[in-house]
């Protein structure tokens, strides 16, 4: 056995150069991999990383800052995807390490300070397509804290993979597809959507807990008052004692053990101007209808009146109902008083992050039939909505191709 450690050391000792520079090009390939990767998805939805930097700008109370929020969630996925592939083809190590370390020291505070407040759940790190804990998130970060520190004592080993010229073409477009998908996905929508109101899911059975959900585990705890003193206990742990000296103070539902008992859509609420819930209603209605979600309204015409023009007369003479759902119901009925459309749009109300939740483009129109989503579109693509709604059959004619 001593000789086997010996000769295990032996080689180590002779090896030590090329066993480091084999762990630094690992390093700098998991690095490199993980922040494009980790990029990309956020890339998908900026708006989402938008809305959890407003999270933390909520919990400091810098609410000066929440405006910016974009601007920055999108200079910041680009930065990550291009640091990512700055490492991944060696290019600048030194400048690179420097801001890789700092981004990570950054991203490391805001997942610890998350973990150890408890004020939010989940930071965002992998967007909503992989949702992380804020706990799960911090010892991501730690570790790749590591592995960042270690490439930046070893920064000066890391040489270009690649010629000069042709690694900064690459940088640039990295850069332009950067910047350039998340316009897109900022115009149309996410590529992938990993939101609650996905097409082709029903949005009643999403807002029931699902079959096999386990809840969670509670009991009843009581809070007494005894000689100026509070005592807390279970119903099934009575102090032996207890008698009138005891006075009652609250009771309340102790959590055990979290349970995931949740259904995907949570609070989703659709309330007429008058106060009235008619959500069940409204998604029990058969048949087509389309849901116009819009976060708010601009004070002159839109650039998308034209096609919502289009698109009410194509639902009117097909029967099928349109819904404008908002949280500033005063905008939307002045865009419907300006085009003598007040008395035949519903406008119903529902709570605005549910709004952003479920349309991250403003306005964004959704086709149902019953309550399961057949088509999400933005404003910008209200051309293929219209084409869609053209394809559905007319009352009175069998069902064709939008059946």
């Amino acid at each position: 056995m001593k000789e086997t450690i010996e000769r295990i050391r032996i080689f180590f000792v002779n090896n030590e150069t090329a066993i480091m520079k084999i762990l630094v090009q690992i390093t700098r390939v998991l690095v490199g991999v993980l922040f494009i990767f980790s990029g990309l998805i956020k890339a998908n939805d900026p708006l989402g990383l938008s809305y959890k930097m407003e999270e933390f700008f909520d919990a400091w109370n810098i609410h000066g800052l929440s405006s910016f929020t974009l601007a920055f969630s999108i200079i910041m996925i680009v930065f990550e995807i291009l640091a990512g592939v700055a490492v991944l083809i060696g290019w600048r190590m030194r400048l690179f390490s420097w801001l890789l370390l700092l981004l990570i020291i950054f991203f490391t505070f805001l997942t610890g300070y998350a973990f150890f407040s408890g004020k939010i759940r989940e930071c965002g790190c992998f967007g909503n397509c992989i949702p992380l804990t804020a706990g799960q998130s911090f010892f991501k970060d730690i570790i790749l804290l590591l592995l960042i520190c270690f490439l930046f004592i070893k920064s000066d080993q890391i040489k270009p993979v690649i010629p000069k010229l042709a690694s900064q073409a690459i940088l640039i477009l990295t850069i332009v597809f950067s910047f350039s998908i998340q316009w897109f996905v900022l115009q149309y929508l996410p590529v992938v959507d990993c939101l609650p109101f996905q097409v082709n899911s029903n949005i009643l059975e999403r807002m029931m807990i699902p079959a096999g959900a386990i809840p969670d585990s509670t009991v009843i705890s009581f809070i007494y008052d005894k000689n100026g003193k509070r005592v807390e206990f279970t119903a099934d742990k009575f102090p032996s004692d207890f008698d009138d000296s005891y006075h009652f103070v609250k009771r309340y539902d102790k959590l055990i053990r979290k349970g995931n008992a949740e259904p995907l859509i949570k609070d989703f609420v659709l309330m007429t101007p008058s106060g009235n819930d008619t959500t069940l209603a409204v998604l029990k209605t058969p048949g087509y209808k389309v849901f116009i979600f819009a976060k708010d309204m601009p004070s002159s015409e839109p650039s998308w009146n034209r096609e919502f023009s289009v698109i009410y007369s194509i639902t009117k003479m097909k029967g099928i109902p349109v819904f404008f759902i908002t949280a500033n119901p005063e905008q939307v009925f002045v865009y419907l008083q300006r085009n003598n459309l007040l008395e035949e749009i519903p406008v119903l109300i529902a709570d605005a992050t549910v709004i952003r939740t479920a349309a991250r483009a403003n306005p964004t129109l959704f086709l149902l039939k019953n309550a399961t989503i057949l088509s999400k579109r933005s404003a910008a693509d209200f051309r293929t909505a219209i084409r869609e709604l053209s394809s559905l059959p007319s009352p009175g004619e069998s069902p064709g191709v939008g059946n």
